[in-house]
């Protein structure tokens, strides 16, 4: 009996991991679906173009060739190793050891060899991401918006996956020199070299069998329970993105750059106001209507999907001209603010089983109204965006919600606005008198 006492510790360790992940992956799906219907089913072709270019092939990080491939390493070891993983888990629950490695044959050592480079190129490029964050203070690293947790956010993830890297490493370099003195079950199944651990042996070559083989357990151990925990940190984290960027990039909007979408309520306003015979009689039991966007039920589930999805690096901040010039915008933190109000959205929820009224909402309370018109609505922040995420959509949202609810616009635009309805001009003079430019 004692012998099943860790697989059956690994797997209840397992079961919890893997059920308290997917009870935050089902309060997220909620919180998105808070926001209101919004069709992006059309064209699945350009879609599923976008989700490979932009998710998989991550296109727009390749501006920057050497940032793209440090990155690129990161994003394929988190991808890739997993096959890794997978062998891990079955080990634990089974209580094999290598089990892949009589089945594969020459063809495990090749995968695991290449496992061994991706570590290494994992590690390499997290260290030259911790630099320029924390010695070299890029400019969009060191934004107030990322002031406090956000960016011991991004150290704890580039830290925890040095540490699951040299895990794997070690284990591998003590597992090899077992293997080569034939220690009990490690010399069951030979594995051929490993192109890094084998150059590590000699570090071990001085250690005891029984040392060399608590090291392999103790890192076999703290690598699968350090993949668990990371598992279950990522929904809390900016590093979401991870899982998030596929489904944002397939439902990605497809209009092109600077083309607003119209309100339809709007539009059949202005029309019934010039051909007043085609209005409706009014209904006494419909709910008023509501313009814009006052809080993140008034946004798209897609809007709440970009808040999701925010990789927090700050493309679309350091691309802004109201924020390089100085003004208080941040496309950044419209993303990030929009996701804080959305996650005290849910644990209302879950606290009283539905939404009770907190007197809070995303306007006003999280974001300004000076940041809303600093907005030039040139689409910097959207074309920059590494994963399609679409900040001016919410900032146009909010901004229809303060003219059209609130009636809270600047003095001049008040101006320009009673003009339109009066004179359907900007200029304050009579239509009739439109061409008297002309005259003389």
């Amino acid at each position: 009996m004692m012998q099943f006492i860790p697989q059956i510790l690994f797997i209840i360790i397992a079961i919890a991991a893997i059920g308290f992940f997917t009870k935050r992956l089902l309060q997220i799906r909620r919180n998105i679906l808070l926001g209101k219907d919004a069709d992006y089913s059309g064209q699945p072709g350009l879609r599923w173009k976008n989700l490979f270019l932009l998710a998989f092939g991550q296109k727009k990080m390749f501006r920057n060739p050497l940032v793209a491939v440090l990155h690129f390493f990161v994003y394929a070891g988190f991808l890739i190793i997993n096959i890794e993983v997978l062998e891990i888990v079955l080990d634990g629950i089974l209580g094999t050891h290598r089990l892949f490695a009589p089945v594969l044959g020459n063809l495990y050592t090749f995968l695991i060899n290449a496992f061994e480079i991706l570590a290494v190129s994992v590690i390499v490029a997290c260290a030259v991401f911790l630099i320029r964050r924390n010695i070299l203070k890029l400019k969009r690293f060191i934004s107030h918006d990322l002031d406090g947790w956000p960016r011991s956010d991004a150290n704890y993830i580039l830290i925890t996956e040095i540490v699951l890297m040299c895990l794997f490493l070690t284990m591998n370099t003590s597992d090899l020199v077992l293997q080569s003195r034939g220690y009990g079950h490690y010399a069951e199944h030979t594995t051929g070299q490993f192109v890094i651990s084998g150059l590590l042996t000699p570090i071990f070559s001085g250690l005891s069998d029984g040392t060399l083989a608590a090291i392999e357990r103790t890192c076999w151990w703290l690598h699968i329970l350090g993949i668990f925990a990371f598992m279950n940190y990522l929904p809390y984290s900016k590093h979401l993105h991870i899982a998030l960027a596929f489904p944002n990039a397939y439902y990605a909007r497809l209009l092109p750059k600077g083309e607003m979408i119209n309100m339809p309520a709007i539009q059949n306003e202005v029309l019934y106001a010039m051909q007043p015979d085609q209005a409706p009689a009014p209904d006494p039991n419909a709910p008023a209507p509501k313009f814009g966007a006052k809080d993140v039920f008034d946004l798209s589930w897609k809007n709440l999907l970009d808040a999701y999805s925010c990789t927090e690096c700050g493309r679309c901040s350091a691309a802004c001209p109201a924020n390089i010039t100085g003004k208080v915008l941040s496309p950044r933190k419209i993303m990030m603010d929009t996701r804080d109000r959305l996650e005290e959205v849910g644990k209302n929820i879950i606290a009283n089983g539905e939404f009770k009224d907190d007197g809070k909402t995303l306007l006003h309370n999280y974001i300004s109204v000076e940041e809303l018109r600093a907005c030039t609505t040139c689409n910097a922040c959207v074309e920059e965006c590494p994963v399609s995420i679409s900040p001016l959509e919410i900032i146009l949202e909010l901004r229809r919600s303060l003219i059209m609810e609130e009636s809270n616009a600047p003095q001049e635009w008040n101006v320009m606005f009673s003009n339109i309805e009066n004179n359907f001009a900007p200029w304050k003079f009579s239509p009739d008198d439109r061409d008297r430019w002309m005259g003389g």
